[in-house]
């Protein structure tokens, strides 16, 4: 078990990444390194700088060559935090050009409002037109493109639908917000942004069940993202989705683990001050990451997170979370 103090020393060997580079901070961690979930932190006010420094100290690249799947949050058109700020996009597909992806699709399925609409109110399409990127609005798909995923042991009584263009991607990549669901998800965050990928005939089933937030957890079984994009430069920290409490934590994080990026993600918002479902409850006792952790979707301890930071600043506020990620009271 890492205690406060090792977790410290993590977070500090993350920061060497910058003068020592990134195998050097590695050997840092210690010998666990291989078998933790790295995300990277960064506390930037410039979005543009901070998303291209999280994703190069994660120093991953799941996309050469591929054709990529970008899974934003569009469920409404309402102002960042309640949805995808453009600048984020703009420079997570900058950086996967980095990566040398060999083609890059937006998708993504809105709701309740029409997700043509959305895209619309966004500027999506000239967004898209800018960048350069292909567009899919899974909601226009016809019915032979809905694939029906049953998993073992479900909540879902007769499974979930998925768009098949994210089954069939070669690499999928997530952005998310930082934010509360004030409508039985308790929080929406990368693990939330699966709901996007299923038919909104689905979404009557799952909102009206009382097992909600464990069947967000188990639409994640249908696919893997190969990188998580969460901008947590503002938060809501009360209500949500499209509407809430704002406040302004100024972090970005990535990672490739669903659960290690959601439960970073809720420290913040313990940081920064939520709601009770937040704040009276463990990060590793929330439903959702209580089911993703038993269905094998992530890290099941806090223990095997390590935060790496590049800078002092950063550093810092890991430190901050160091309590908030390890505590199992309140």
């Amino acid at each position: 078990m890492m205690n406060r103090r090792s977790f410290l020393a993590t977070a500090a060997g993350g920061a060497l990444a910058a003068a020592l580079g990134t195998e050097s901070a590695r050997a840092v961690t210690g010998d666990n390194a291989a078998t933790m979930a790295r995300v990277a932190l960064v506390k930037d006010g410039d979005r543009a700088t901070a998303v291209r420094t999280a994703l190069e100290l994660l120093d991953v690249n799941p996309v050469r060559g591929r054709r990529v799947l970008l899974k934003p949050n569009f469920n409404t058109a309402d102002p960042f935090p309640a949805s995808t700020h453009n600048d984020t996009l703009a420079a997570l597909v900058a950086h996967l050009r980095r990566l040398d992806a060999a083609a890059i699709t937006i998708g993504e399925r809105s709701g309740p409002p029409d997700t043509g609409g959305v895209m619309d109110d966004k500027g999506i399409p000239a967004l898209a037109r800018r960048l350069d990127v292909d567009v899919v609005n899974f909601e226009a798909l016809p019915e032979h493109d809905w694939v029906r995923v049953k998993p073992a042991g479900c909540h879902w009584r007769d499974g979930f639908d998925v768009a098949r263009p994210v089954l069939e991607a070669e690499s999928v990549v997530s952005t998310c917000c930082l934010k509360t669901h004030g409508y039985g998800g308790v929080f929406t965050l990368s693990l939330k942004l699966s709901v996007g990928v299923t038919h909104k005939r689905n979404m009557r089933e799952m909102h009206s069940s009382p097992h909600m937030r464990r069947m967000i957890a188990e639409i994640n079984q249908a696919y893997t993202p190969h990188l998580i994009l969460l901008d947590g430069t503002e938060a809501f920290t009360d209500g949500g989705p499209s509407r809430g409490t704002r406040k302004h934590p100024g972090v970005i994080l990535a990672g490739t683990d669903r659960v290690a990026v959601d439960a970073v993600g809720l420290a913040v918002l313990k940081a920064v001050g939520s709601n009770r479902a937040i704040m009276d409850t463990p990060i590793f006792a929330q439903e959702q990451i209580a089911r993703a952790v038993e269905l094998g979707l992530g890290v099941p301890l806090p223990e095997r997170i390590e935060l790496v930071t590049a800078d002092p600043a950063s550093r810092t506020y890991a430190a901050r979370l160091a309590d908030n990620l390890h505590t199992q009271g309140v």
